[in-house]
């Protein structure tokens, strides 16, 4: 018989179900921002006034009691977390070092929100260094809108870090990082991560920003250029005369869509050229001419066309109609449609820097994985396309990739590697980190071709790109479209080679001819397990190749173009620290034997790898 408490019992765990339904942070989505700024450019000072409108979408499902802006500017400031960070971590950035410590009143940087209003209501917030905490009156309801306005004021730094005025080469204004900006707030929560000098992770908007600055500076960087007539300086229209302005001021208006960030720069010896590419795409170059950079600087733009041309067939279509090249900031730093870029560069250099950080546009971006957590997925594979646009403009190299296996191996030698999935501000020193997210997330992807076949893994890197586009991917989302692809199960791959310090080394153990062929014994002395490609060649010059999958894998990678043919596949149990095999074929016929000739096998040991006969 049914109790009489049947019904409310299972009315409250109907209840507790739907509340659950309703808490869960289930999918994924998007936040959405518009952004509509005015900045009025104080060049004495080195301040500016700015009043921004901000449209935010709620896409979560969650509903926000509060919101968080990055204020960067504050991390120039002595005592600041970037400047203590620099000051005690082991390896300090020689560009840091304890120079923000030294920063006089008129030197430091600072940014300050003055007054700041929801749906026209004032609300309250609190400055904690480089992040705004903001109490919402009235909380942002899931798939609504709210709309922020505020006025703020900065003063930029002397440059230190990617952002400032006055740089080594003369350049006046490198204005990155330069305004209120939203932090994201995605399927983990908010990322409110305090600025001490490393990654960025931002929500993709529309911008739509005037600059008021004297009439004789140059302004380049992000975004579409919308008044060119009023602005003069060669972007009007042939046979239109630029008006000059009584009071000694022009506004620059620029829009751009589809952008998580804004950077702008400004000089008044700023060269601007420009080229406009086959496919509709605008390049622009910003650059201070002298000795030590016109020559090159002209010759840069034969080959940022060419990048662009080789990124987009190789690795998914560029997708804006923009791309600038400015001189300015610290070494090289990538941000929406364009680079700052240090020029006083040799060819080689200049072209290199500026490839590195045209290849970000696909990786930091388009994509945007959340670079702060993943930061591997940007630099790493940014380092990996680079390194194939400079080799295709150049051609100078058959070790294309050989940069970023002997760094990623000096680390996991030297004792002080962390896993890849450490946040960038926690790595220990600088050099893990750099070594991690640049050099061993490369080798990640050239060593996914090892594992699934160069061509499979080529097709789903542009299927990644087309499939993830604004949409913030994270590890799984790109291991899952390397499994489809391949037909091979990887989350071993990404378990072992992203969250532990696990090494890879094989060796040939044993060569022995039994009488009717030639017995072989190969060992794995690492503690990472990975497929096997051993190749025979024998005293004719002909080869053969043995294949060992690995038995989690569930399956093997296609015969590979220019390897040679297989005799033999047999897995590998990843318990199993030896295998051993035996062809037909006597000992005395061999000329050598060795694992992956490939060179793509991220072995930590490579001298155990061949023997010759």
């Amino acid at each position: 018989m049914r109790s009489p408490f049947m019904k409310p019992i299972l009315g409250l765990f109907l209840c507790l179900l739907i509340s659950a339904g309703v808490d869960a942070q289930t999918g994924r989505f998007q936040q959405a921002v518009n952004y509509e700024m005015d900045v009025q450019m104080d060049v004495e000072r080195n301040q500016y006034q700015g009043h921004q409108k901000l449209i935010y979408t709620n896409n979560s499902p969650d509903t926000l009691d509060r919101v968080f802006y990055h204020l960067y500017y504050n991390a120039f400031q002595p005592g600041s977390m970037m400047d203590v960070r620099s000051r005690t971590i082991n390896d300090p950035d020689r560009r840091v070092g304890d120079r923000i410590s030294k920063l006089g009143p008129d030197e430091i940087g600072f940014l300050h929100v003055q007054s700041l209003k929801m749906d026209g209501q004032e609300i309250q917030f609190t400055e904690n260094e480089t992040i705004l905490e903001v109490t919402l009156s009235e909380p942002i309801l899931p798939n609504s809108q709210a709309v922020f306005e505020m006025d703020f004021v900065g003063q930029v730094p002397l440059q230190i870090r990617r952002s400032g005025r006055d740089g080594e080469e003369g350049v006046r204004y490198s204005m990155s990082q330069w305004y209120p900006k939203m932090a994201n707030y995605d399927e983990q929560g908010w990322h409110a991560n305090p600025y001490i000098g490393r990654e960025f992770y931002g929500v993709w908007g529309y911008f739509d920003v005037q600059i008021t600055i004297d009439s004789d500076y140059v302004i380049g960087g992000t975004g579409y250029l919308q008044n060119p007539n009023e602005i003069g300086h060669g972007y009007q229209d042939e046979g239109v005369t630029a008006p000059k302005p009584e009071n000694g001021l022009l506004t620059w208006h620029f829009v751009a869509p589809q952008v998580h960030d804004f950077m702008w720069a400004a000089d008044p010896k700023y060269q601007h050229d420009q080229i406009q590419m086959d496919n509709g795409i605008t390049v622009h170059h910003y650059f201070i001419p002298g000795e030590k950079t016109s020559e090159n600087w002209e010759k840069l733009k034969e080959y940022t066309p060419k990048a662009i041309e080789y990124l987009s067939e190789h690795f998914g279509q560029y997708p804006y109609k923009q791309f600038s090249v400015v001189q300015g900031g610290d070494g090289g730093m990538e941000y929406a449609m364009s680079t700052l870029i240090t020029g006083e560069r040799s060819l080689r250099s200049l072209v290199g820097v500026m490839v590195h950080e045209l290849a970000h546009s696909w990786y930091h971006g388009v994509l945007g994985s959340n670079e702060s957590l993943y930061s591997w997925m940007d630099e790493g594979f940014t380092s990996y396309a680079s390194s194939l646009t400079m080799d295709a403009i150049f051609a100078e190299s058959d070790d294309v990739h050989g940069g970023s296996y002997r760094g990623y191996i000096g680390l996991a030698k030297s004792g002080q590697e962390e896993p890849l999935s450490t946040h960038s501000d926690h790595f220990n020193t600088n050099y893990a980190y750099g070594r991690a997210a640049y050099s061993k997330g490369a080798v990640f992807m050239e060593q996914m071709g090892y594992v699934i076949g160069a061509d499979v893994r080529d097709r789903a890197l542009k299927k990644y790109f087309n499939t993830w586009k604004f949409k913030h991917p994270n590890s799984n989302d790109l291991i899952r479209i390397m499994e489809k692809e391949s037909g091979l199960e990887l989350d071993w791959y990404r378990e072992y080679f992203v969250f532990t310090t696990k090494t890879i080394d094989y060796g040939i153990k044993a060569v022995n001819d039994t009488g009717e062929g030639t017995e072989i014994t190969l060992e794995r002395i690492g503690l990472m397990p990975m497929p096997i490609d051993l190749v025979i060649t024998y005293q004719d010059g002909t080869q053969e190749q043995l294949y060992f999958p690995l038995a989690i894998m569930r399956g093997e990678k296609e015969q590979e173009k220019g390897m040679p043919e297989r005799i033999l596949t047999e897995d590998w149990p990843w318990t199993n620290y030896t295998k051993t095999v035996v062809i037909n074929r006597d000992a005395k016929t061999i000329k050598s034997i060795e694992i992956d000739p490939s060179m793509r096998l991220a072995d930590i040991e490579r001298e155990n790898n061949k023997v010759e006969f």
